[in-house]
């Protein structure tokens, strides 16, 4: 074979005899592996700004979020999109996930679905505008299906981030911006979904809270947009808006109800003695932000 084979294929010298340990052994080897994806995203930082900042203002311009990949960093960008309307509020299609395979590939591999260039340039087409932010995802940067979203996405008029462990890769050369996860090889050689998937999950926890946090729906530390649709997180909202109002729990639950549901307006309204079409209103005014209200 003349093509060079990805760092992430590469055999890990420091965890070689894995079949020889005992079980206490082998566990501390494996979670202490798992340090190397920490390691790597504080070297990552710089470019996840620039991600963050170029997600932003696509999304405040009217654009989406398109996470793109497939198996392992697939099914870690359709997690971290469906966490977003319960958390931050977020329309569905604010933030999509599109993994190679269709939603069979969720529970299950689907093959050669990785290397279908051709469905790639496909959805892309059908589905990436100009003004849309889309974030390819490959650990060794090689998936076509991957590369080919991207690289239909950049000539339209999207700005593309490659998310991968592999500088060379094609992922990193067809993307405006990649995000190098040089996490190397795995403790389980070419298992990318050990430390290659760990820093792939962090790295789009930090691209999707970060990117919320400066789209408004975050204030101080607290998760101001998130949507009642459980026992839990209506007591989460209830505690929220018991803290910023401040109101006890009766009158919490009155303005939660008044409210339809949203922490922020239900702050706004007893922050500044409003009913909830006018909280509403100063909210749109302030683009979301609770505390310019405050």
């Amino acid at each position: 074979m003349n093509e060079k084979a990805s760092p992430t294929e590469a055999v890990n010298t420091a965890t070689r005899g894995l079949d020889e340990l005992s079980t206490d052994a082998l566990v501390r080897v494996l979670a202490r592996e798992q340090r190397t994806a920490f390691d790597t995203l504080e070297a990552a930082a710089p470019a996840l700004t620039r991600a963050v900042d170029a997600i932003v203002g696509c999304l405040q311009r009217g654009g989406s979020l398109h996470y793109v990949g497939a198996g392992t960093s697939g099914r870690l960008g359709v997690l971290d999109a469906a966490e977003c309307p319960p958390t931050f509020g977020t329309v569905p299609e604010l933030v999509r996930a599109h993994v190679a395979g269709g939603p069979t590939a969720l529970v299950r591999a689907v093959e050669g679905a990785e290397d279908d260039a051709g469905a790639g340039d496909a959805e892309a087409r059908a589905l990436a505008r100009p003004g849309d932010a889309v974030v390819g995802i490959s650990a060794s940067g090689g998936a076509a299906y991957v590369v080919a979203w991207i690289r239909v996405a950049r000539a339209c008029g999207a700005f593309t981030i490659a998310l991968t462990s592999d500088r060379e890769s094609a992922l990193a050369k067809a993307a405006e911006l990649p995000i190098l996860l040089e996490t190397g090889a795995e403790p389980l050689a070419g298992s990318t979904r050990m430390v290659a998937g760990t820093a792939q999950k962090i790295a789009l926890n930090t691209l999707s809270t970060a990117t919320m946090v400066r789209f408004g729906k975050v204030y101080d530390n607290l998760m101001v947009d998130v949507v009642a649709t459980n026992a839990k997180l209506r007591a989460r909202a209830l505690r929220l808006i018991g803290t910023l109002a401040p109101a006890n729990e009766e009158r919490a639950r009155e303005l939660l109800d008044q409210a339809g549901g949203s922490v922020k307006i239900a702050v706004v309204m007893a922050r500044r003695g409003v009913d909830a079409a006018q909280a509403h209103a100063l909210l749109e005014r302030e683009r979301g932000f609770l505390r310019a209200l405050m």
